[in-house]
């Protein structure tokens, strides 16, 4: 099957870095990645920037192995989080520094998701759309003990605190999802600098009068901007043709 994608990241309105990163297989679009760094401008943007680096490098150096393609993520985001925990001991000014990660890979036609944190992935059926990943928070935790409901989990002050990410040592489960993907199916693989400021109704709306890849994406950035944008913002969306 053939794909349309594009990716894009802005800093925001308040921030005066950008520390996301994100990649696309510009050529092949067998796989996406976005990452949402942390620790203040430098430790995060260089967490972010590790994630991603290596996790491409890995697939690129891996991807005709005969391995297993949940295997294949979850050493990918292993290796990824080493990498952030090495530099994190070379220089110790960064060794509060960690990330987001989200993988997006289609490998034998088969949608495959990793993914650590709270940046998130999204996938839109006819109008109906579908949070695939969930929340890597104490919030998301909650929400799924059913100790709040979802109204308190929009506003609730801990909603930002992290249960993990890469660059830590105690790193406990990297999430790895098989999913159905269909013709017409769109994708969206987003920070949280979007959710936090765009609801999932304009999400849906969006990628639902989706004219362009790259229009519907700054369409959303847009969005977040005019809604606050206090943190960077970033989006890879993934049309299946």
């Amino acid at each position: 099957m053939k794909r349309q994608f594009i990716g894009l990241t802005d800093t925001g309105i308040v921030r005066t870095a950008n520390q996301d990163n994100y990649f696309v297989d510009d050529e092949l679009g067998r796989f996406f990645i976005v990452a949402d760094g942390m620790g203040g401008h430098a430790g995060g943007e260089q967490a972010s920037r590790i994630a991603t680096e290596i996790i491409y490098a890995y697939l690129q150096e891996n991807w005709d192995s005969p391995v297993e393609s949940d295997v294949l993520l979850k050493e990918a985001v292993n290796k990824a989080n080493q990498g952030i925990i090495q530099d994190q001991q070379n220089h110790p000014e960064r060794g509060d520094m960690g990330t987001t990660i989200v993988v997006l890979i289609f490998r034998d036609e088969q949608p495959l998701c990793a993914h650590v944190g709270d940046s998130r992935l999204y996938r839109l059926r006819g109008s109906h759309l579908e949070q695939i990943t969930d929340d890597h928070t104490w919030v998301g935790m909650a929400l799924k003990k059913g100790e709040i409901d979802a109204e308190q989990a929009k506003f609730h002050p801990w909603r930002h605190v992290l249960s993990q990410c890469l660059g830590r040592e105690d790193l406990q489960h990297i999430e790895i999802q098989k999913f159905e993907v269909r013709a017409g199916d769109r994708l969206l693989i987003c920070s949280d600098g979007l959710t936090e400021e765009v609801t999932d109704g304009q999400i849906e709306t969006a990628l639902t009068n989706l004219q362009s890849c790259q229009a519907t994406a700054q369409e959303l950035i847009d969005a977040a901007k005019a809604a606050g944008g206090s943190d960077n913002i970033t989006i890879v969306i993934v049309e299946q043709e």
